[in-house]
C-alpha cells in the first residue's frame, strides 16, 4: 500500500425536496382541501475518524463525495425520504484543513470522532402547511433549499508516542527494525526511507507504546533541499524525539547540529520537544573511537548522549525503557493539566 499524508477533495451535502401542491380528491368527499407533503432534507458530509487506517491513499482515487438529494412530497400527506449521508472516513490524526490550505477546520485526533463538515438543505414545505382560514385552497409550495459545497484539504499527522529523528543514513530504519515488529526497507545509501514508518514497541504486557521514523534530513531542508520537512509533521504529535547520530561519520556534533537546526526551523514548539540523543552504529567503532565520539557530541549537546547499536541490539532495549518512561511522564501531566484521571492500564 503507498503511503499519501495529504490530498486535496470536493464535499457536496444534498439539496432538500421539494413540498407538492396537492388537493385531495375522493368519491363522496367535497372539498377535501391541501394534502401535499413536505420535502426530505438533503443529506449531510461527515467525516469520522476510524482505526485501522495509516494512509489517504483512498482518497487518490475517489475525490468527490456528494451526499444524496431528498425526495420530493407527495400527494396524501406523504412526505419524500432524506437523501443519504456521505461519510468520509479517514485514519486518527487527520487534520481538515479550508481550501487556503492554513485554515483548520478539525483536528479528527481520536478514534469514533465525527464531525459534521457539510449540512443538507431543508426540505420544502407542501400546500398543506399552508391552509388557514382565509386560505383554504393554496396553491403554493416551498421548494427545497440548496445543499452546501467547498473543496477541503486533509493531512495526516500520524499518532505515534515516539519519533525517530536523523540524518539519511542514521540507522532509524535499522533501529526501527530492531525495537517493533515494523519491517521498513533498509539499504546502504541514503534517503532509503521515503515514506513515514510506523511500528510498536512492546517492552513488557503492560508496557507499549508507537514509534514513527520519518525520512532523513539534511541541510536546507527547511527550504526544501532533499525531502524537505513535508514529514517533519507526522512527529509533531510524539511526547519524546530519539535523535539517532551515525558514530561512524567523521563530525558526529555537526550532524547533530544540522538536524537540529532543521526542526528548529520547521516548529518551535518541534525544537523544544524533549530529546534523547544517542550514538548509534557503535558496533562499526572501536572502544577508543566510542569514547571520542561520545565526547564530541555530549560537548556539542551539553548533555548525556546513549551508546546503541540497531544491528546488535546493544543499547536499544535501555534506550526504549528510558522512551517509555519519558512518554508515560508526558502524559501523565496532560492528564494533570486538564484536571481528568490517566486512564486504568493492565
Amino acid at each position: 500500500m503507498k503511503f499519501l499524508d495529504q490530498c486535496k477533495v470536493y464535499c457536496r451535502s444534498g439539496d432538500g425536496g421539494g413540498g407538492a401542491v396537492s388537493f385531495r380528491r375522493e368519491k363522496y368527499i367535497e372539498y377535501g382541501g391541501p394534502d401535499g407533503g413536505d420535502g426530505g432534507s438533503g443529506g449531510d458530509v461527515w467525516i469520522e475518524a476510524v482505526d485501522g487506517l495509516n494512509t489517504l491513499i483512498d482518497f487518490r482515487y475517489h475525490q468527490h463525495f456528494k451526499a444524496g438529494t431528498g425526495v420530493h412530497g407527495m400527494g396524501r400527506n406523504r412526505h419524500g425520504a432524506a437523501g443519504h449521508d456521505e461519510v468520509l472516513r479517514v485514519p486518527v490524526g487527520t487534520q481538515v484543513l479550508d481550501e487556503d490550505k492554513e485554515t483548520l477546520i478539525v483536528d479528527m485526533d481520536t478514534a469514533g470522532q465525527r464531525y459534521l463538515l457539510l449540512k443538507g438543505g431543508n426540505g420544502g414545505w407542501g400546500n398543506d402547511r399552508f391552509k388557514s382560514p382565509t386560505n383554504q385552497a393554496p396553491y403554493h409550495a416551498n421548494p427545497g433549499q440548496p445543499g452546501e459545497e467547498r473543496w477541503i484539504w486533509l493531512r495526516l499527522k500520524l499518532i505515534a508516542d515516539v519519533g525517530l529523528a536523523g540524518l539519511p543514513n542514521a540507522g532509524k530504519s535499522t533501529f526501527l527494525a530492531a525495537a517493533s515488529a515494523a519491517k521498513p526497507k533498509i539499504a546502504d545509501y541514503p534517503f532509503t526511507t521515503l515514506a513515514p514508518n510506523l511500528g510498536v514497541v512492546d517492552l513488557s504486557p503492560g508496557e507499549r507504546f508507537v514509534i514513527a521514523d520519518i525520512p532523513g534530513l539534511i541541510e536546507g531542508a527547511s527550504e526544501g533541499a532533499g525531502l524537505g520537512t513535508r514529514f517533519l509533521g507526522h512527529v509533531e504529535r510524539t511526547a519524546v524525539l530519539i535523535h539517532l547520530v551515525d558514530g561512524t561519520q567523521d563530525d558526529v556534533a555537526e550532524a547533530w547540529r544540522t538536524v537540529r537546526h532543521e526542526l528548529e526551523a520547521y516548529d518551535e514548539e518541534l525544537g523544544d520537544k524533549t530529546e534523547i540523543l544517542a550514538l548509534n552504529k557503535i558496533d562499526a567503532l572501536s572502544p577508543d573511537m566510542i569514547e571520542f565520539q561520545k565526547a564530541a557530541l555530549e560537548e556539542a549537546c551539553g548533555h548525556e548522549v546513549r551508546l546503541v547499536s540497531g544491528v546488535s541490539g546493544q543499547g536499544v532495549r535501555d534506550l526504549l525503557r528510558e522512551a517509555y518512561a519519558l512518554v508515560r511522564s508526558r502524559k501523565a501531566e496532560a492528564v494533570a493539566d486538564a484536571g481528568g484521571e490517566e486512564p486504568w492500564t493492565p
